[in-house]
């Protein structure tokens, strides 16, 4: 990264989350989750962190260990409108170029690959990045709850353009499926443009944000990486996660 340009990692943080209340808070190993995803992103040490959310509570908790974090309007639909508004907030003069969004809920999330997200819009001539691994686990193929990102990959590359994400098994025929990894890296003007867009009739019928990006006709570049961090939606998400850090951290 250049001098002239400037990157900002920012992490939405709703309380309300149905499945999973109070979810940015839940403890693992002693921390509220939203510190642990903090971590992972000053770790990936891009550039300033920025905790969006909609609660004091959480304002707090980043505070405590050394962190920022802004309240932003309750009422957003969606985890790009709630950075998007906090960017508003601490880069009046816009200067920030480049905008990771990183999910509040994947407390394991690798630091390698916040960098490897944020290297593929840092290239250039491309609007939006993100992530994906070859899944393994069969059960995983028919998951709707699995998204899948339709691209290809050339031969020894790691990286490739998307051309669509669905909750169905796809692409059909002999080959690998890829698991996308829901961490965005944006251009300013993307993330721009992209919240200024009604939801579109693809996004709501898989009920997948980036949709409205490609039908736009924005460039979505993915890389490959080799691991998919743990989504913590449910209890027993949490629970995998807490067992996850016992044995990684002991505690």
């Amino acid at each position: 990264m250049t001098k002239s340009t400037r990157l900002m990692v920012m992490i939405p943080a709703r309380r309300g989350a149905t499945r999973l209340p109070d979810k940015p808070l839940a403890q693992i190993a002693g921390e509220p989750m939203i510190v642990h995803v903090w971590r992972r992103a000053m770790e990936a040490d891009l550039g300033p962190v920025i905790v969006a959310t909609d609660d004091d509570e959480i304002v707090a908790s980043i505070a405590a260990v050394g962190g920022r974090a802004v309240l932003t309007d309750p009422g957003h639909p969606s985890g790009s409108d709630r950075i998007f508004e906090a960017l508003q907030i601490v880069d009046p003069d816009g200067q920030v170029q480049i905008v990771v969004n990183l999910q509040g809920d994947l407390p394991n999330l690798e630091p390698a690959h916040i960098r490897r997200c944020a290297a593929l819009v840092l290239q250039g001539g491309v609007d939006i990045g993100t992530l994906v691994a070859e899944i393994h686990d069969e059960t995983e193929r028919n998951d709707p709850s699995v998204v899948k990102a339709i691209t290809d990959f050339e031969e020894g590359a790691d990286e490739a353009r998307a051309l669509y994400f669905t909750r169905a098994t796809a692409p059909t025929g002999e080959g690998p499926l890829w698991h996308h990894i829901g961490i965005y890296t944006y251009t300013k003007a993307a993330l721009t443009r992209f919240v200024s867009l009604p939801p579109s009739g693809l996004e709501r019928r898989e009920k997948l944000e980036q949709l409205r990006a490609l039908e736009a006709g924005m460039v979505i570049r993915v890389a490959r990486v080799d691991t998919v961090p743990i989504g913590v939606d449910t209890p027993a998400d949490l629970d995998t996660a807490r067992a996850a850090f016992a044995k990684t951290h002991g505690k």
